[in-house]
């Protein structure tokens, strides 16, 4: 392992045990700040030149060579329906996630910050499940909207939000039902996992950050369940408004009566870090987003192994 990857690894499981998140900050016309996730940013350039591409779907402006490599553009201004924003913004910010890479054209680039997490919060509801905030938050006095890219991709692209999975679960009549505890900040993901579990015949409880997934299953224990029988599994983003995922991994095994639970971290990050990562901060097994069918494969894989114990 190279001791670039070293580093960086690093850098991630420090912000993660201080339950921070490092923003970048950008406009996209106007004043207001917004913010995404710099573990998602490749780089930061100037535009550059935009050429057409057969098939690229209504919402993206064109693509750029981008060392070698043909990246879609999308100008996020005009894809999140901003009503100041920059005509011809004049910063492209290259990302990958969810095993893809893809441009965002912004007004302006900012700086980078570190946010800890329980300063972030849940956006405002606003009686649609269509906002492209993921949290809000403020630094140096001025207010921070966190965007959620998955979900801005994901409407731009026409992404199914149901896709067909190959595998099934077996469940007998006389057999108890099996639930699953999910926690992710982002509609679009929360869908897909949520689709996928129906799929499959599992019950799932949908929670937005880790501090409400905590709170629950505290909770749980209150009433006198025994959570680690009452859920198969945690499936759980990493970054995400309150508390990130790898705190409430690490909050579940320091309670004796949470610590047996099964946890996945589900991330729409690069997975080159998460193997590194994954013994560190306690958690089980971890899945790159989004693939419908390895997530199935992971819950179905636990859910055999519970079965098999209990048999």
């Amino acid at each position: 392992m190279s001791r670039d990857l070293l580093n960086r690894i690093d850098q991630r499981t420090r912000l993660a045990g201080h339950n921070r998140l490092a923003l970048l900050l950008f406009r996209l016309g106007g004043r207001q700040l917004f913010g995404v996730n710099v573990f998602k940013v490749q780089e930061v350039l100037r535009r550059p030149p935009l050429f057409p591409i057969p098939r690229l779907p209504p919402g993206f402006v064109g693509a750029a060579d981008i060392r070698g490599r043909s990246v879609p553009i999308l100008d996020l201004g005009s894809a999140v329906r901003y009503p100041e924003r920059h005509l011809d913004p004049p910063y492209l910010v290259v990302t990958e996630f969810n095993r893809s890479v893809q441009g965002f054209l912004v007004a302006e680039v900012d700086r980078i910050v570190n946010i800890a997490v329980e300063d972030i919060r849940p956006p405002p509801e606003l009686g649609a499940d269509d906002s492209y905030l993921t949290a809000v938050t403020r630094y140096g006095g001025e207010l921070i909207q966190v965007i959620d890219v998955e979900s801005v991709l994901a409407d731009a692209t026409g992404a199914k939000m149901l896709q067909p999975i190959e595998q099934r679960l077996r469940i007998g009549p006389g057999d108890e039902p099996v639930r699953v505890l999910v926690a992710d900040d982002s509609r679009v993901a929360r869908n897909q996992i949520r689709g996928v579990l129906d799929q499959l015949g599992v019950a799932s409880t949908l929670l937005s950050d880790g501090r409400q997934a905590l709170d629950h299953l505290k909770q749980l224990v209150a009433e006198g369940v025994d959570v680690p029988k009452h859920y198969a599994m945690v499936i759980s983003d990493i970054e995400m408004p309150s508390m990130d995922g790898y705190t409430l991994t690490t909050e579940i095994r320091r309670d004796p009566a949470l610590a047996g639970l099964y946890v996945l971290l589900h991330t729409s990050l690069s997975g080159v870090f998460n193997n590194a990562m994954v013994d560190q901060v306690g958690a089980n097994a971890f899945v790159a987003k989004y693939s419908a069918n390895e997530l199935a494969e992971k819950v179905l894989a636990r859910i055999e192994a519970v079965q098999a114990a209990t048999a």
